[in-house]
């Protein structure tokens, strides 16, 4: 404790003079300093250990933020994200960078009825299936490119439809619209973001989300903030799980794919979220609201 307060002082009072008031040899001082330091050293290792093997298990995915929460959970006790931030920095394990990335895939050139933007970019949904977000992205392989159709429930962040096609033909984002309809079921009432792209307003897209009582949703004219969130999870698509990667098939690129969308819903801590997976947000909001069915 003496030893403590020395060092927190030292800048406020001379070292001797200190030494001298509390009993304490300056010998004794350096001793316990040093022994302090490799102390510190030892707790850093294991913390630099256990971020290797968290930066291992998520493939190189995560930066301080997710990363501070993943390492405290496994140590058991709070680790300070600049601490996280510093030693991550040092040994070379920082994440994955974004970078610029863009392949048309909305084809707004069309005769198709375009809805309004109902969504009015409030992306805050306060129940599960209560707002979907549809987007699409391409994947470059040896082959050509692989098409793929997302849905996100916007409560959870979670994917909940996907479709993957080695073209952009209606029956693609169909697919994956009625992927998430047979997973989920939602309600009536439910609001369908997407932007305004011909396989969105399609007849049939649009007939199946009537029949579903589903209302139509979609972005004004080139204004991607609309659909934000969609497009946030489209990023980290490409960060994540294409750009680093080198698919010499669309076999190859699909298996890649399947893998990311159950590593993302189920592993991958969202900041949105308070750092839990989608799974786990989503778990824990249907406990606390669903009623318990009579016996």
């Amino acid at each position: 404790m003496k030893y403590a307060w020395i060092h927190e002082n030292r800048g406020v009072y001379p070292t001797p003079m200190m030494c001298d008031l509390l009993g304490v040899s300056r010998s004794g001082l350096f001793a316990a300093a040093k022994r302090q330091g490799s102390e510190r050293r030892m707790q850093e290792a294991k913390v630099v250990e256990a971020i290797r093997r968290a930066q291992k298990r998520h493939k190189g995915r995560y930066g301080r933020r997710r990363m501070t929460p993943e390492v405290s959970e496994e140590m058991g006790r709070s680790i300070n994200q600049k601490r996280i931030g510093r030693l991550m920095r040092e040994h070379g394990l920082g994440s994955r960078k974004r970078r610029p990335f863009r392949v048309r895939t909305t084809d707004s050139r069309h005769d198709q009825p375009i809805a309004p933007n109902v969504l009015a970019r409030d992306f805050v949904a306060t129940m599960p299936d209560q707002k979907w977000l549809a987007d699409m992205t391409c994947v470059p392989t040896d082959e050509g490119w692989l098409y793929v159709a997302f849905v996100l429930d916007l409560f959870a962040r979670k994917l909940v439809g996907w479709a993957m096609s080695e073209a952009m033909p209606q029956d693609l984002t169909i697919e994956a619209l009625k992927v998430a309809l047979g997973w989920r079921d939602p309600p009536r009432g439910l609001v369908h973001h997407s932007d305004r792209g011909s396989q969105y307003a399609a007849k049939d897209y649009r007939k199946l989300l009537k029949a579903r009582g589903i209302t139509v949703s979609m972005s004004r004219k080139g204004d991607c903030w609309d659909n934000a969130p969609m497009e946030s999870v489209n990023g980290t698509f490409k960060v994540e799980c294409v750009h680093e990667e080198h698919f010499k098939t669309r076999a190859q690129a699909k298996r890649a794919i399947m893998d990311f969308i159950g590593y993302y819903n189920t592993e991958r801590r969202h900041s949105s979220l308070g750092n839990v997976t989608p799974a786990q947000f989503e778990r824990r909001w249907r406990a606390e609201n669903e009623k318990v069915a009579p016996v």
